[in-house]
């Protein structure tokens, strides 16, 4: 049997489709696809409140010869559910793996677990670059084939470190992520590279910020530990959440025990973030997401 993840999603896209709620919209985006031969494989939708409230969707289709089809679905889409319905979507060719930037410092566990995760296919995506602003997973990202690219950021003032990750990122990626990169990104930053940017974070949201977060947790007797994978934005660590888990532990932990412990679910947690992203799974809305 082939688990080529590409060779699966072969012919299928997904459509995802959100706005004000109002009577008749799934029975229109139906009407739309079976015009265009699409055959529904998977369907999810959400409302907030039927009276008034905000309408979610995320349908997968299989279109045989969707590469030629896809024009002719989009302009439709665009007529029917943009203008008609005044609807936001987006379509995508799901054979098409989406290019995502990894961007890190010296911690190296949520780094190597995607690019491994990858390497196995169980995340679908490319990766043209991993960029740090430390040399130390230099020769780890080599083993892997992907192209390393050293970029510090040294002093106060990140403008120069910043610009040159632009001009690496810029029309080359459709991701980028987060793996424990230990610099705050400025808000020209985040506009300047236009694509989603995934973090993950050492706790539920907001606690223990700043360094040395496993010594807080232990000085504070903590009974469980966790992790939070959000999406970017201007205001530090308060972005959508995609994603969080948490493990138990005791007083008898250790602060090398419990940073142990804790890079195991950061690095389950951003996989998942990461890969429901790249499946087209999570729609924002607000400051907050809705996963399907």
């Amino acid at each position: 049997m082939d688990t080529d993840p590409n060779l699966l999603a072969r012919d299928r896209a997904s459509l995802m489709v959100y706005g004000d709620d109002k009577p008749g919209i799934v029975a229109a985006l139906a009407g739309v696809l079976a015009r265009h031969g699409a055959n529904i494989v998977a369907l999810d939708q959400h409302s907030d409140n039927p009276e008034g409230g905000a309408f979610f969707q995320r349908t997968v289709v299989h279109v045989a010869d969707l590469a030629a089809t896809i024009p002719a679905l989009e302009k439709d889409l665009a007529a029917i559910v943009g203008e008609e319905l005044g609807l936001h979507w987006r379509l995508r060719d799901l054979s098409v793996p989406p290019r995502v930037a990894v961007l890190a410092s010296k911690s190296d566990h949520c780094l190597l677990d995607l690019l491994w995760r990858q390497r196995r296919g169980e995340l679908p995506m490319t990766v043209p670059m991993v960029i740090s602003n430390h040399s130390d997973v230099a020769d780890d990202v080599r083993f892997f084939g992907i192209p390393f690219f050293h970029v510090p950021a040294r002093g106060r003032d990140k403008s120069a470190a910043e610009m040159e990750i632009v001009k690496l990122v810029a029309g080359n990626v459709d991701l980028i992520v987060l793996a424990r990169y230990m610099q705050i990104l400025t808000g020209s930053f985040i506009n300047e590279v236009g694509v989603p940017i995934i973090n993950i974070h050492h706790s539920f949201l907001p606690a223990f910020i700043g360094a040395g977060p496993y010594q807080k947790a232990k000085e504070r007797g903590v009974k469980l530990v966790g992790a939070t994978a959000h999406y970017v934005t201007e205001d530090l660590d308060e972005g959508p959440i995609i994603e969080q888990d948490v493990i138990r532990v005791s007083h008898a932990d250790t602060v090398a025990e419990l940073t142990r412990r804790g890079a195991d679910i950061e690095r389950q947690v951003l996989a998942r973030a990461v890969l429901w992203h790249l499946q087209d799974r999570v729609i924002r809305h607000g400051n907050r997401t809705i996963v399907f």
